[in-house]
């Protein structure tokens, strides 16, 4: 829903909100200044942020980095050990797992979720390289580049973490010809946005041995239909979009605002702007 009260000059987006509601407030109220959102993503915004370019749209995004990459890194260890093959078994039986100690990773994504499954990932002495629109190196990132070496980046790669936003740029950024780049024993992980990703290209690459596995929290389409091939996939486990619960994120998001509010109210830089030439 919209928080408002009379003569707002600002609005508060919380989980649930739907965009009527935020564009009826915006013509009623032409005095608002600032607009909250409660997600990282903005695909949902973005035709009313494009609509009202003189209001400052802030999102979430860095501000759930933690729980976020705290979910990459659980998914990326239980596709690396084959959790759902093993939880699902019935009887005591030999089982292939792989560690992620010193694999060769590449994050996608460069924005505070990212940075956090670097760090994350480096406690492992993992290798990572880091692949982002800008060429300015990432903290605790061995290498960093941009986009036109993805698919140097991604040879041999044996961890791929998607953590970008979807642009025209990254749509569909991984499919048969990039997971044909990797090892054969890679794992995928997608704890961005479902798009990034060729879904039919990537049940092609579990099925036929091309990956090891993969760990999802996003799909394309989502949610995903009951009885879609990737269920079935006994090397992809799938979490419904719950990298960022509500219990996690509320106080996250409770911080943002609060912090967003004083940095409006002195005159400071806000936290999260939103670039909508950019998409994020």
């Amino acid at each position: 829903m919209v928080q408002a009260r009379d003569n707002p000059t600002s609005i508060v987006v919380t989980e649930g909100g739907r965009l009527v509601d935020v564009e009826s407030v915006l013509q009623s109220n032409p005095q608002i200044k600032w607009v909250q959102l409660p997600s990282a993503g903005i695909e949902r915004y973005r035709r009313v942020i494009a609509r009202y370019p003189e209001v400052a749209w802030t999102s979430a995004k860095g501000a759930y980095a933690r729980p976020v990459a705290e979910h990459a890194l659980a998914l990326t260890l239980a596709a690396l050990r084959g959790f759902k093959m093993a939880a699902a078994a019935t009887s005591w039986r030999s089982h292939t797992g792989l560690s992620l100690h010193k694999k060769r990773c590449v994050v996608i994504g460069a924005g505070g979720i990212a940075a956090e499954i670097v760090r994350l990932y480096k406690v492992f002495d993992a290798s990572v390289t880091v692949i982002r629109r800008r060429p300015e190196p990432l903290a605790n990132a061995d290498t960093t580049v941009t986009f036109t070496s993805l698919d140097e980046a991604l040879r041999d790669a044996e961890i791929v973490c998607l953590a970008a936003a979807v642009t025209p740029e990254t749509e569909q950024l991984m499919g048969a010809h990039q997971f044909n780049l990797l090892s054969k024993q890679a794992v995928l992980v997608n704890i961005g946005r479902g798009k990034l990703v060729d879904t039919d290209a990537l049940v092609d690459a579990l099925n036929a041995g091309k990956l090891f596995g993969a760990g999802l929290d996003v799909t394309d389409p989502e949610p995903l239909p009951k009885h879609h091939p990737l269920w079935n996939a006994e090397n992809c486990l799938i979490t419904p979009h719950i990298a960022n619960t509500a219990a996690a994120g509320r106080p996250l998001l409770h911080a943002r605002i609060i912090e967003n509010h004083r940095r409006l109210r002195d005159g400071e830089a806000l936290l999260g702007r939103v670039d909508i030439a950019q998409g994020y």
